[in-house]
């Protein structure tokens, strides 16, 4: 989104000349000059559901026993190579495409397993990190919300976070605690959470591709109109957004 509007320079140049000689007076109709852009983008949320979709599939795998704890730092160069940097760039474009459960959710996933990644890569293989653990629990809470502000407008998505926030409190669980059922647990839901997101990803493709073949995404309320509603009554709050209203 992009707002421009005069210089003051300039607004302080037209102030000492006649209306008649530069046009409309500014400091009295400042409204009638105020232009705000809006800049058309594909949806990220395909790029953030199949980078989660990595990260969870990879590491249900070691949670599971389908990848040896040895390979634990490859894991984790997986989760912060891939999973990582493309749920930040989703969550940057979802923001500016004016998503914020979206843009918060991706943006909190990406430090998940940035933060993950990292951890792995610095210890033992098999070790439990409480620290971790901690950080686990704020990430769930943190999605798990975002999950239900998101079911007033995206069921799909909304049940994708939601699931996600499952997966990283069992996670936080075990890493805090260490029982093994709760690392299984977590391993079996991350599959699960791997079928959902991919579904929902490719639903949400098909949706924007415009195809003959259409999946539900549970839309409604502001979602429903995003994609039915006329733009001049999607755009008619547009004043209030943050990056145009003066304070976010």
């Amino acid at each position: 989104m992009h707002l421009s509007t005069p210089t003051d320079a300039a607004a302080g140049s037209a102030s000492r000349l006649p209306a008649s000689e530069h046009g409309p007076d500014l400091t009295t109709e400042p409204l009638r000059h105020v232009v705000v852009a809006l800049r058309p983008l594909g949806s990220p949320t395909s790029l953030g559901l199949f980078g989660l979709a990595a990260a969870t599939f990879t590491l249900a795998g070691l949670q599971l026993g389908w990848v040896p704890p040895a390979e634990g730092k490859p894991v984790a160069l997986v989760l912060i190579g891939f999973a990582a940097p493309a749920q930040l760039l989703a969550s940057v474009l979802a923001f500016g495409a004016r998503d914020g459960v979206v843009g918060t959710a991706m943006g909190v996933l990406s430090l998940t397993w940035l933060s993950t990644g990292l951890v792995l890569l610095t210890s033992a293989p098999g070790a439990r990190s409480g620290a971790l653990g901690l950080v686990l629990v704020v990430s769930a809470v943190a999605v798990g919300l975002s999950g239900v502000t998101g079911t007033a407008s995206k069921l799909a998505t909304a049940a994708v976070l939601i699931t996600a926030s499952l997966r990283i409190a069992l996670t936080a669980v075990f890493e805090l605690f260490g029982q093994e059922a709760w690392k299984t647990a977590a391993g079996v839901v991350g599959v699960l959470l791997t079928l959902l997101a991919v579904g929902v990803a490719w639903a949400s493709e098909m949706e924007e591709a415009g195809g003959p073949l259409r999946v539900p995404l549970g839309r409604r309320g502001k979602g429903a109109d995003a994609v039915t509603a006329p733009l001049a009554e999607q755009a008619g709050d547009v004043a209030t957004e943050p990056g145009v209203r003066t304070l976010l």
